[in-house]
């Protein structure tokens, strides 16, 4: 699957009924949620019967293309197989018990409800919303796909304005050239990452540097009158700097892992739990802006393209053995160097780098698996069986025109 996202150009009654869209697709989630949890034991078919009650009474809902109701129906019903899905495996800690949504930033149609022109530069929707004909603003050439192969499009909103993705079944795979090496990776707080050759790659520190800009218009926004016009476009500046942080923190997890995946034939990182490790209020700052998880997940994603191998290995001890000899060298985050009695002197991230290749090359592992983390992307596609989509699309899952 590929997702090819666009920026849509209209006029404010056109932006207005987008966000109506938006906020109907919301109202039927939340009253399938809320169905479920007064009808206990209720499946996906049940939902689909309510939709089309729901749709008899609210004229609001009927206006809504028909096809995006059930999609929102799905999103509800994946969040309700989410939970019963942990707990029949008794994952430790919350299950992730659904909730309702009080801000949603999509609306997604399926099949019907829109029709590309000629030359796949604007896009027109078709219910009763009146969104009406869109441009399409961007550097990807959609005109090359068949529109069949077309299965999910969705608006999504954001501080910096209005965006259509379409998501395309395709096949991505492409085939390289084997470079006959396999690198080891040790992702840290001081640098972003060591490898085994010892190599290492600065941590841009992305929100460190524009955390000065975002306390600005932090304080901007506390000095407006709440409800005011002035609050609100305080708000979407705000909202603005935010979005200017993670969308740099994304490319670079992105550029750096393809360069990783390109010139290496079998790629070792560690296994790391990142909810677990952000409960360290004194570090939770910092590993959130490293952005490990979206450097793992791109790290997979071109793995799996480009038929590379990537291997996630337990990160127990990959700091305190000696990759030289083995022997357990103790040592507390505030040393750096790792000295051993059998001579071997490296850093302590060189170190970790070596035994996670190692550790790698003498276990199966798991190779090229895709992280695909619903609570860590944000909105995702949801799934019609029948449809031909064995998997969610995320949103996140594009690649840059410069490549």
């Amino acid at each position: 699957m590929k997702v090819l996202e666009f920026k849509v150009k209209g006029k404010k009654a056109q932006y207005a009924a987008i966000d109506e869209a938006i906020r109907t697709g919301q109202f039927v989630r939340n009253k399938c949620i809320r169905y479920w949890m007064d009808n206990k034991g209720i499946g996906q078919k049940e939902l689909y019967r309510y939709n089309t009650s729901l749709r008899a009474e609210y004229p609001f809902v009927k206006d809504l293309n028909s096809h995006a109701c059930q999609a929102s129906v799905e999103r509800a019903y994946s969040s309700i197989a989410r939970f019963y899905d942990k707990c029949k495996k008794k994952v430790p800690g919350k299950k992730g018990y659904p909730k309702f949504k009080k801000f949603s930033r999509s609306v997604e149609y399926k099949t019907s409800g829109w029709k590309l022109s000629g030359d796949s530069k604007s896009i027109k929707f078709l219910d009763n919303k009146g969104i009406g004909k869109l441009k399409l603003k961007g550097t990807w050439e959609l005109w090359r796909y068949n529109q069949k192969l077309i299965k999910r499009v969705r608006l999504v909103s954001r501080a910096d304005g209005y965006y259509v993705q379409f998501c395309i079944k395709v096949d991505e795979k492409e085939s390289l050239k084997p470079n006959h090496t396999n690198i080891g990776l040790d992702v840290g707080l001081k640098e972003f990452y060591t490898d085994s050759k010892g190599g290492v790659e600065p941590n841009p520190r992305f929100y460190s540097k524009g955390e000065k800009r975002l306390k600005f218009h932090q304080r901007r926004v506390s000095r407006k009158k709440k409800g005011s016009s002035n609050r609100r476009k305080a708000i979407n500046r705000l909202g603005r700097t935010h979005l200017k942080i993670s969308r740099r923190r994304e490319e670079h997890a992105k550029r750096l892992a393809r360069c990783v995946i390109h010139s290496n034939d079998v790629v070792a990182y560690e296994d790391l739990r990142i909810r677990n490790l952000v409960k360290n209020h004194c570090l939770a700052k910092s590993i959130n802006d490293a952005g490990w998880y979206q450097f793992r997940k791109w790290l997979e994603y071109f793995g799996q393209k480009f038929g590379r191998q990537t291997v996630a290995v337990n990160p127990a001890y990959t700091s305190q053995n000696c990759s030289s000899c083995g022997e357990v060298v103790k040592k507390s985050l505030s040393t750096r160097t790792h000295a051993c009695k059998c001579g071997c002197k490296l850093d302590r991230d060189h170190n970790a780098a070596i035994n996670i290749l190692k550790r790698a090359l003498g276990t199966v592992g798991h190779t090229g698996t895709l992280v695909l983390d619903q609570n860590a992307l944000g909105e995702e596609t949801s799934i019609l069986p029948g449809s031909g989509l064995v998997e969610q699309v995320s949103s996140l899952i594009k690649e840059s025109p410069f490549f």
